[in-house]
C-alpha cells in the first residue's frame, strides 16, 4: 500500500506536505511575532524565505513554524485547489 501526499509549493522550491499544514496566517499581528520568537528559540522555525521579506507564516501540525515569502491568500489558493483535484480524483462527478 502507498500513501501519497500532496506537497504545496510555498515558494522558490521550497514544499510543504499539505495534509501536515494546519494554518496558513500574516505575519503582522503580534501573536504571530511572538508565535515566530518563541520557535525560533525551541529550534521550531524553517525560513524559506530565501533572503527575502516574510509574507506568510505556516503551522504544521508537528508545532513547526514555516516562512515564506509568498502571500497567505496565494498559499491558500494553492491549497483549495488541490483539495478540488483529490475530491474530483475520489468523485468525477466534480
Amino acid at each position: 500500500m502507498t500513501v501519497r501526499s500532496k506537497m504545496l509549493n510555498i515558494g522558490f522550491g521550497n514544499t510543504v506536505v499539505s495534509d501536515r499544514v494546519v494554518a496558513v496566517v500574516s505575519p503582522a499581528s503580534a501573536p504571530m511575532k511572538r508565535l515566530r520568537e518563541e520557535a525560533k528559540v525551541n529550534s521550531r522555525l524553517i525560513d524559506a524565505t530565501q533572503g527575502r521579506r516574510t509574507r506568510s507564516i505556516i503551522i504544521t501540525d508537528s508545532n513547526h513554524v514555516v516562512l515564506s515569502a509568498i502571500q497567505a491568500e496565494t498559499i491558500s489558493q494553492r491549497m483549495n485547489s488541490d483539495i478540488l483535484t483529490k475530491t474530483e480524483e475520489k468523485d468525477p462527478r466534480y
